[in-house]
């Protein structure tokens, strides 16, 4: 279920088929080939990336992304926010909500405020629905998910810890879950390695391929 799926590291993944798509790519080495559908679930420098958008977009590459970073780009911009279905290129698009419940920048400040209306994406690639949470800690709409792969951060600090990810990924209980956000701005393998201690759905480990 994850061949088609790469870990660019960080939030980043490249989900190969009928078409390239990427989400989130940030700080990319080695991955340069062009995406036909760019997902960006915020505007945060690490998700948000102009520098990197610009090695992977061509003349057709259409981008959807929130409001506050469609504004940093350019090119084929759609702009969603939660609860919006679509579908580009042929591929069908669920925008879901992420947000911090207990994640704060200074006392009663969140790193990611519902009202900001931040996204994670659900897309079905080849009749595989996979949902990427974007920075969100587990929250009440994740009951409602409905996936196969579930792309899950991990690191704490700025979204969900690994005790909380094991919580989200059994209140979605997809087939697999892959552990995100961590090893580079905060988190670090051992996060990975606890969720997938602790966790009651099978998770696979990725190794950054950026």
């Amino acid at each position: 279920m994850l061949e088609n799926i790469k870990w660019l590291g960080h939030a980043g993944f490249k989900i190969s088929g009928e078409k390239t798509i990427y989400i989130d790519p940030w700080q990319l080495k080695r991955e340069k080939e062009p995406a036909d559908l760019i997902l960006v679930t915020h505007e945060h420098f690490d998700h948000c990336s102009k520098e990197d958008i610009a090695k992977i977009r061509k003349n057709d590459t259409v981008i959807v992304t929130i409001a506050a970073c469609a504004k940093e780009l350019a090119g084929q911009i759609k702009t969603v926010k939660p609860g919006d279905m679509l579908t580009v290129q042929g591929i069908p698009i669920e925008v879901v909500s992420a947000y911090n419940v207990n994640k704060f920048r200074s006392p009663g400040v969140l790193y990611h405020p519902k009202e900001d209306a931040k996204v994670g994406f659900i897309v079905t690639v080849k009749g595989v629905r996979i949902y990427h949470a974007g920075d969100t800690d587990f929250i009440p709409e994740m009951r409602d998910i409905k996936t196969d792969v579930a792309l899950l951060p991990v690191s704490g600090v700025y979204v969900m810890t690994a005790g909380e990810a094991v919580e989200a990924a059994a209140a979605i209980n997809p087939k697999v879950a892959v552990p995100m956000h961590y090893g580079s701005i905060a988190g670090s393998a051992a996060d990975a390695e606890r969720f997938k201690r602790l966790s009651s759905v099978e998770v696979q480990i990725l190794t950054p391929q950026g």
